[in-house]
């Protein structure tokens, strides 16, 4: 099942509005960049049925060259008792990851 068109044509835009943010120099370009940001997060927020703000904090979080957030995690049992790490992010416990984005 794939996603809807409005949903790829904002992830895409988030992606390059992101990118240029992270390595432009010029003032004008960081303007353009941003309106490029506000519309990908109002074509979002129309098609979830969301409010823009909400996802324009999500997508101004986002920063650095966009690239896909890949994450792995196994579980490591021992005598019947399972590794468990607490998350930086948010202080809650979870399984062990092997690389971090």
């Amino acid at each position: 099942m794939s996603e809807p068109i409005w949903l790829t044509i904002a992830r895409e835009l988030q992606a390059i509005a992101q990118t240029g943010l992270t390595f432009t120099q010029d003032r004008f370009d960081k303007l353009r960049y941003e309106r490029l940001r506000e519309l990908a997060a109002q074509l979002v927020a129309e098609g979830a049925s969301i409010q823009v703000d909400k996802v324009l904090d999500l997508m101004r979080g986002e920063n650095g060259y966009a690239t896909p957030k890949v994450d792995v995690r196994g579980a490591a049992f021992v005598d019947g008792r399972v590794l468990m790490v607490r998350e930086l992010s948010d202080g809650l416990w979870t399984l062990p990851a092997a690389g971090r984005t």
